[in-house]
């Protein structure tokens, strides 16, 4: 038991004067005598046996009675089981994550949980606030109110161990007390079960009462037609879906097209034609669920002829020419000797067509090509020496040639999955008639095989530095050393090595995946551009190379949509943001990283729990009533005792 007031206590010492009272009492008694006083003796000891009992009680009683009222005064407690606590921070950590659209019992999850702090907070409440993507230090509820009330879904996945290190950077070496608030979909955390230990850590977990969600994963030019484009549609469906979902792709606002699909099985695939021309829309579907995954916009710009330089002679180029057609390219045939190397910078593709050597201008001026976004693509010569094709290839990274091989070999294996074969097979093929080379090289290195021969070795590589791509064949494919002119794997394989800056792709980015885009634009001194639409803008993070700039998106835009990249007031290309699909599954939830946690289901709880476990146990009213029962007490002995 502790006091508030301690020095109270010293009044105690004032219970000796009524002691030294009863001890010396100042009264005296008169003798009377009596002619027989046999009788009255008696009677006279009797009255004072009893007198000196009821003074004792008196004493006993009045002692107790002025302690207990000295006790009182001094105010004693029994100290919280948490006291050392009371002065910890609180943190409120709320998870605005698309899957907290969700509806529960009382409304979407999110607005719930708002609602819930704006009522259960005391406006004497001190406290810092963090969401997905904002944070709120050192306030009280009315503070932020109205930005709470406002508060918008974010793009942003809930990364519990990033907002726990915010709060340990912002509020180092203090105890805390910590409320999350999540659906736990998609969370995961290494930090939290360190946190519980040396902090109190509540967890209220909102749940979505309809677990069924529909969401458009992708959607991919499948085919390019005369008149249309063919899109393909990736759906996907989470629980359990019954009905026929409509399905509707817009151009801007003009509806193109309309479907529906029902799910039989958890992926679905849905292709429809649209228009072949310039296109700026979406495809969208209704669901009873999330309405975040609900849109997927993409982007198609106006067909582009591509500039492509081919480097070597007439007779060896003629099969180049054939496949790039003057309907998609402009291509320009020269010789070594007669390159025009200020024209490089303009080509979108440079082919080198095994030529004997590549001189070291040559190799100096094409890295720069390469690092500004450019595609080569280098078919060797069997007159190239291993040190001259190394000294080339070393600029772009480790891919070295080793040893010519005067093998034949067949060429047996296409990695199937990588973009340049994208939308070329409809499925994979093991049985096709096989090409074959005489001659090659064997080669070592960082290169992505795209097609090997049947030892497992590479016969054509990509090297990319995400902006730039190197393609290098390991051997010549002219008509003595390979029947390569004659398959139909060559056509595709060159055409879209030559094709990879097309524009006739969908251009959509996903938010949050720090993706780049290298557009063609010529800038000023200090000139920038940026990302438009409507109703929101950013300027990306940007680098001017030579006559084209690369832009860098990272977390931007907060907001899904078709953007213009704007050049001063023009438009000079259309792009597309879709959010991220990680909140989709509301089934895939993780709750045991709370184990060590409190769990409980509301703020209102939480509050009243800490008020318990830090609130003292005050004994001055026990002191009271004790006091005043011990003046009753004496009461009833000053009339009843005789």
């Amino acid at each position: 038991m502790q006091f508030k007031h301690p020095e109270i206590l010293y009044f105690l010492f004032l219970l000796v004067i009524p002691i030294l009272v009863h001890l010396f009492q100042l009264r005296r008694f008169k003798k009377q005598y009596f002619t027989n006083v046999k009788l009255l003796r008696q009677l006279q000891q009797d009255t004072r046996k009893s007198s000196t009992i009821k003074k004792w009680l008196l004493l006993a009683t009045r002692l107790l009675l002025l302690a207990l009222l000295i006790f009182a005064f001094a105010q004693p407690f029994f100290s919280a089981k948490e006291a050392k606590s009371k002065e910890n921070e609180l943190i409120i950590l709320v998870d605005n994550s698309f899957s907290m659209q969700a509806k529960g019992s009382k409304g979407e999850l999110l607005k719930r949980s708002i609602q819930e702090l704006l009522e259960s907070l005391p406006d004497t409440q001190n406290f810092s606030l963090l969401t997905n993507n904002e944070a709120f230090w050192d306030v009280d509820i009315k503070a932020i109110q109205p930005e709470l009330q406002k508060l918008d879904y974010s793009a942003l996945p809930f990364e519990l161990d990033y907002l726990l290190t915010q709060v340990a950077t912002k509020k180092p070496n203090t105890q805390k007390d910590y409320i999350i608030i999540t659906d736990v979909v998609a969370t995961n955390s290494k930090k939290i079960e360190d946190i519980s230990k040396n902090n109190q850590v509540y967890f209220i977990h909102p749940k979505a009462e309809n677990k069924n969600n529909i969401s458009i994963e992708n959607v991919q030019l499948s085919q390019i037609l005369d008149a249309f484009y063919e899109i393909k549609i990736d759906l996907k469906s989470y629980g359990t879906t019954e009905e026929a979902i409509p399905v509707a792709v817009y151009n801007n606002e003009t509806l193109i097209a309309k479907s529906q699909v029902t799910f039989d099985k958890t992926d679905k695939e849905l292709k429809i034609n649209i228009p072949k021309t310039a296109f700026h829309g979406k495809v969208s579907l209704q669901d009873n669920s999330l309405q975040y995954d609900n849109d997927y916009y993409f982007s198609i710009s106006e067909p582009k002829k591509q500039n492509a330089i081919v480097i070597g002679t007439d007779e060896k180029n003629k099969f180049i020419n054939k496949i790039l057609t003057e309907d998609d390219f402009v291509v320009t045939n020269t010789e070594l000797a007669q390159l025009n190397y200020n024209k490089i910078d303009v080509q979108q593709t440079i082919i080198l067509n095994e030529i004997a050597e590549i001189p070291q201008a040559l190799a100096t001026t094409l890295l720069s090509f390469y690092n500004k976004g450019g595609n080569i693509i280098v078919i060797p010569s069997q007159e190239n020496s291993i040190q001259n094709l190394n000294s080339f290839y070393k600029k772009f990274g480790s891919f070295q040639f080793i040893s010519k091989i005067e093998t034949e070999k067949q060429i047996t294996k296409i990695s199937f999955s990588h973009p340049l074969y994208k939308n070329v097979f409809e499925k994979k093929i093991t049985n096709f008639q096989y090409p074959k080379v005489n001659q090659s090289f064997t080669t070592s290195g960082n290169g992505l095989p795209i097609l090997q021969f049947e030892d497992n070795t590479n016969f054509v590589v990509a090297i990319t530095n995400k902006i730039g791509n190197l393609y290098a064949f390991t051997a010549p494919i002219n008509k003595e050393n390979s029947n390569l002119q004659n398959s139909p794997l060559i056509v595709p394989t060159l055409f879209n090595m030559a094709q990879a800056k097309n524009t006739s792709k969908t251009n959509t980015y996903t938010i949050g995946n720090n993706e780049t885009l290298v557009i063609d634009a010529i800038l000023s001194k200090d000139e920038v551009v940026s990302i438009t639409k409507k109703d929101n803008s950013f300027i990306p993070q940007q680098q001017i190379i030579s006559s084209k700039v690369k832009l860098s998106f990272g977390d931007y835009p907060e907001i899904s949509g078709n953007y213009d990249v704007m050049q001063a007031k023009n438009s000079i290309q259309q792009i597309s943001f879709n959010y991220p699909r990680t909140e989709s599954d509301l089934n895939n939830t993780n709750t045991t990283i709370f184990e060590k946690a409190t769990t409980v289901n509301n703020v209102a709880t939480v509050l009243n729990d800490l008020h318990t476990k830090r609130t003292d146990t005050a004994l001055w009213k026990w002191f009271i009533i004790g006091t005043l029962l011990f003046l009753l007490i004496e009461l009833l002995i000053q009339k009843f005792v005789k």
